[in-house]
C-alpha cells in the first residue's frame, strides 16, 4: 500500500469511528425510555433492546475494540504495528 493510501484508510477509519460513537452517546441521551412510542418505529424497534442494539452497538464495539487495543500495546503485544 501506498503511504498517501495508508493513511487516507486510517483518517477514514477514524472519522467513521467517530461518527459512530457520537451517535451511540446521542442516542444514548436523547431517547425517552419511559415512553416506548417514541422509539418503536426506529430501526431495531419496537422493543427498547434492539433500538440501542442498532443505534448504539457500533459506536460500543468500537469503543471496546479502541479498549482492547490500548491494552495490547501497552502489554507489549501488538505486532501489526
Amino acid at each position: 500500500m501506498t503511504r498517501f493510501f495508508r493513511w487516507f484508510v486510517i483518517i477514514l477509519g477514524c472519522l467513521i469511528a467517530v461518527y459512530l460513537v457520537g451517535r451511540a452517546v446521542v442516542e444514548l441521551v436523547t431517547i425517552k425510555y419511559s415512553l416506548p412510542s417514541s422509539y418503536q418505529h426506529d430501526w431495531g424497534g419496537p422493543h427498547l433492546a434492539g433500538v440501542l442494539a442498532v443505534h448504539a452497538g457500533p459506536g460500543v464495539l468500537v469503543l471496546a475494540g479502541a479498549a482492547w487495543r490500548v491494552v495490547r500495546r501497552k502489554r507489549g503485544l501488538s505486532t501489526d504495528d
